[in-house]
């Protein structure tokens, strides 16, 4: 329809393909393009890719001038971990061609007051070139550290402290260089993994922590960390990636705090094993499986877990389809509103119109 927005995909891997689902799903949007960088997806139908069971009439394309052309929107999907300039340049050449972009890969613009003032000024000469936007968004970094505890807190009296945590089983995860080698799972103990060096965990979820300050009024002083490392007590084998021998990493846990009058008042914490036998006094999900969870400590005492499952049940799989959902749902808010840069506390959740019973499988 002429009035629906349409907008391109930009990267099939675990968010792209629940990306698509959900660009397919929503009244409004219109999937305007899907792009890739493995040559063998080209040409391969949008459907097919995101494992809809039907097609969508978009094939997929590695000619990112011909996939921008005409978008008004962009999600941007590839990752951002191990290439962050790279993402951000391509971030700005999507806002240049005066695209609204919603991106869970810019970590920094999670909380955009603090984000590096060169790459903000970039963002910004990019806004007021071409006219887009930019909103950067997911679960945990995302929603789970920041709407969901922040309307818990608002239903309470006094808050003393506020904790998120994120607690997974990552032998569902279908990402297995990110689980060997940035997390450390199967690696010996004298492994330094790169999420939890010195210095990253705060890059990730420090703009969570100071969004979340913002939002509570409150200043924090300081952001600290703590990491924790268990080994496998004995092997195991994994249906995604296979065996993880004993003895070496099978979980982590690390928090990034929050200093507010000298005490961890604010505080992102993660929980992630490769088997349940690892680490069992650390916290676990409901099942054992995964899930997000935020505390509120004060009055009333409020507890609230969330449990998402997707593509056959997978709990990972949920957690991405959460991300591309708050991304996606996002859209047409930002496409009304002056260029800019947005962050989660101006932009609502907006209530699921059109969704009821949708082709979304």
């Amino acid at each position: 329809m002429a009035d629906e927005i349409p907008t391109l995909v930009w990267g099939t891997g675990n968010i792209g393909r629940a990306a698509i689902r959900a660009v397919a799903a929503r009244p409004g949007l219109s999937l305007h393009a899907v792009l890739v960088h493995d040559p063998a997806k080209v040409g391969r139908d949008a459907g097919e890719l995101a494992g809809l069971g039907r097609r969508l009439g978009v094939a997929a394309t590695d000619d990112v001038a011909a996939a921008l052309r005409g978008a008004r929107a962009v999600v941007y999907a590839a990752s951002g971990d191990v290439r962050p300039d790279a993402a951000l340049a391509d971030v700005i050449r999507a806002i240049r061609s005066g695209a609204v972009v919603v991106t869970p890969a810019l970590y920094a613009f999670y909380d955009p007051p603090s984000a590096p003032a060169g790459q903000r000024e970039q963002v910004l000469t990019a806004v007021a070139a071409g006219g887009g936007s930019l909103f950067a968004s997911g679960v945990d970094p995302g929603w789970a550290n920041d709407v969901l505890p922040l309307l818990m807190a608002g239903l309470g009296t006094s808050i003393e402290a506020v904790r998120c945590q994120e607690i997974f089983d990552y032998s569902t995860y279908d990402q297995e260089d990110s689980v060997r080698y940035l997390v450390g799972m199967g690696q010996p103990m004298d492994y330094e993994p790169p999420m939890t060096a010195p210095g990253v965990p705060t890059m990730v979820w420090g703009g969570q922590i100071r969004l979340m300050a913002r939002a509570l009024d409150v200043t924090v002083t300081e952001i600290e960390e703590h990491v924790e490392r268990a080994p496998l007590p004995e092997s195991v084998d994994t249906t995604t990636m296979g065996r993880f021998e004993a003895g070496t990493q099978g979980g982590v846990r690390f928090e990034v705090r929050g200093l507010v009058g000298g005490a961890a008042r604010i505080v992102v914490e993660h929980v992630t094993r490769i088997h349940a036998s690892v680490a069992p006094r650390w916290p676990q999900a409901p099942d054992g499986v995964g899930a997000h969870r935020v505390l509120i400590e004060g009055r009333p005492r409020i507890e609230v877990t969330v449990e998402a499952a997707d593509e056959g049940g997978n709990r990972s799989a949920g957690g991405n389809a959460t991300a591309a959902g708050r991304l996606v749902g996002a859209i047409g808010f930002l496409v009304g509103r002056e260029p800019g840069i947005y962050d989660a506390l101006n932009v609502p959740i907006g209530a699921p119109v059109g969704l009821w019973g949708g082709e979304s499988q």
